[in-house]
């Protein structure tokens, strides 16, 4: 009787504070108005073989309801409630679904009980597939660069049309590799680009200008959800996202200095703000382990797969000449936990998801006259490994002398695509066994490229496809994102890189070692 009694006094207590319990039916009939909305649709992310991860969000303070069944009757549905979506978390929220049987197809609905009047928003369907415990065939793509140097929405294309053309390619799984908003650049309503075209955006207030409070990088996101296009491709593919530079502003690291759009120039209190919104708008598992929210991470996809997701972002040294001794670029911790998680993994194939290419020159102006200062880890030099190469070569050392084979990079950043094979015979550096780099993107935003080769590790190029002047806009196709296909049978590993439209660019197929 005594926890009857206390259960009512918890409800009345609740109730009281003018919140509803979710579950519990209003007392009234409200108006269409008056219920709560979903304003962004639905997102599914970091699947494993028993849980994924649902995020949604509402417009107003609401108990996300998370409904799935393994038929789309929903015959038999198994319920999930998140905690309580806010204005702290920009009315986000997320579930973990767990018990999930492997290898099955998850259909999920997500509504909204407001919190004050339960009353129960209109449902948002989803669907994923849940990560095998057996071999067989395993498709993803991936890619980066979402609305920058102003390429935004534009209807006249039917918005941003190369996320339909990945979601025909019927994916077990998105990774988006970093760049997932441009919080540093503005969407006008028009550009003029090449051959006198007008390329025509959907504005909003928060693409107007650089973002700096914590709101105005919130605001990115919600942009980038306006596009039909892109919420149709996240209700139907689970993601795992990165985060790279344009979720804050472009290149930065601790040495970063704002130029004059900035009334806020401590970078750190930017990076704050614009880590806060990427967490709250991304369909992560939330892990941690280094004191905060952890972003590096394993997802494991069966026998045949698994992808170390890299944070080349968080832990780097500031950006400079790169020359001379270590300089942080994953950081010790990651770099120790890559190099034991790739030597652990039981996978056939270790697929190492980095935001930034290994080989590739990307420059970031000059530290002084004729020095040129760099943004990822080479260093314009071909010589032995310096500053952040310093890592890399630890890690390829290690992986060779344990025998860990098959593991491939993929990556973005540099907006054109690219195929490197790293040969250990053609390098400066030469303890490591050969492998290969694959590059995609952008996926809306300039084109560019392509950049010139470091020799340090040897890459040595076999394909690539870039604009014919940098920043050509995405009227010129010059949009990629790659594609991989696992066979099981086989245990081949075969990487597509493809345009605006799904057309195949480049194929390479490996056998595992």
């Amino acid at each position: 009787m005594s926890n009857v009694i206390l259960g009512r006094r918890h409800l009345l207590q609740l109730t009281g504070a003018g919140l509803m319990l979710p579950g519990i039916a209003p007392a009234v009939i409200l108006s269409d108005k008056e219920r709560p909305r979903i304003t962004d649709g639905v997102q599914s992310g970091d699947i494993l073989a028993d849980r994924a991860i649902i995020w949604s969000r509402c417009d107003r303070p609401a108990f996300m309801v998370v409904e799935w069944d393994t038929r789309s009757q929903f015959g038999n549905p198994r319920r999930v409630t998140s905690a309580l979506a806010t204005a702290e978390s920009d009315f986000t929220a997320r579930v973990e679904l767990t018990g999930l049987p492997a290898d099955q197809s998850i259909f999920y609905r997500v509504s909204f009980t407001d919190a004050r009047s339960g009353a129960s928003s209109e449902p948002w369907f989803g669907h994923l597939r849940s990560a095998p415990t057996q071999p067989r065939d395993i498709r993803f793509v991936w890619s980066g660069d979402t609305v920058g140097q102003g390429f935004g929405i534009n209807p006249d294309v039917g918005g941003m049309r190369i996320y339909d053309a990945m979601r025909r390619r019927l994916p077990d799984f998105f990774i988006h590799s970093g760049d997932t908003i441009y919080a540093d650049g503005p969407v006008p309503a028009q550009i003029t680009v090449e051959d006198g075209r007008t390329w025509r955006n959907i504005t909003t207030e928060a693409k107007s200008k650089v973002a700096e409070t914590l709101d105005d990088y919130r605001g990115n996101y919600r942009y980038n959800l306006l596009d039909e296009n892109l919420r149709r491709f996240n209700a139907e593919v689970p993601q795992i996202w990165q985060w790279d530079d344009h979720e804050i502003v472009n290149n930065w690291s601790d040495s970063k200095e704002l130029d004059e759009r900035y009334t806020e120039k401590n970078i750190r209190t930017l990076v704050n703000r614009g880590r806060q919104a990427w967490l709250e708008y991304a369909p992560m598992r939330l892990a941690s382990a280094d004191g905060e929210n952890r972003i590096y991470r394993k997802i494991s996809y069966g026998p045949l797969l698994d992808v170390f997701v890299l944070d080349m972002r968080s832990y780097r040294s500031p950006n400079d000449d790169n020359l001379g001794e270590l300089k942080p670029f994953l950081g010790r911790e990651q770099l120790d936990w890559l190099k034991m998680g790739l030597k652990n993994s039981k996978a056939q194939w270790k697929v190492v998801a980095a935001d930034m290419p290994i080989g590739l020159n990307v420059p970031d102006g000059e530290v002084s006259p004729g020095v040129p200062r760099w943004e990822a880890i080479a260093n314009g030099d071909s010589g032995k490994p310096q500053g952040r190469e310093v890592e890399i070569a630890e890690l390829l050392t290690f992986l060779r002398d344990n025998k860990v084979r098959n593991h491939v990079w993929i990556t973005a950043d540099v907006h054109y695509c690219a195929t490197h094979y790293y040969d250990p015979n053609k390098a400066a550096f030469q303890d490591f066994e050969p492998f290969w780099e694959f590059v995609a993107g952008p996926l809306n935003a300039g084109s560019f490229g392509p950049n010139e080769l470091d020799g340090t590790f040897g890459p040595q190029l076999i394909f690539q496809k870039a604009p014919p002047a940098a920043n050509t806009s995405p009227f010129a196709g010059f949009q990629f994102f790659g594609e991989v296909n696992i066979q099981a049978q086989s245990g081949e590993l075969t990487v597509t890189l493809r345009d605006l439209d799904g057309v195949s660019v480049y194929e390479k197929t490996l056998k595992p070692a």
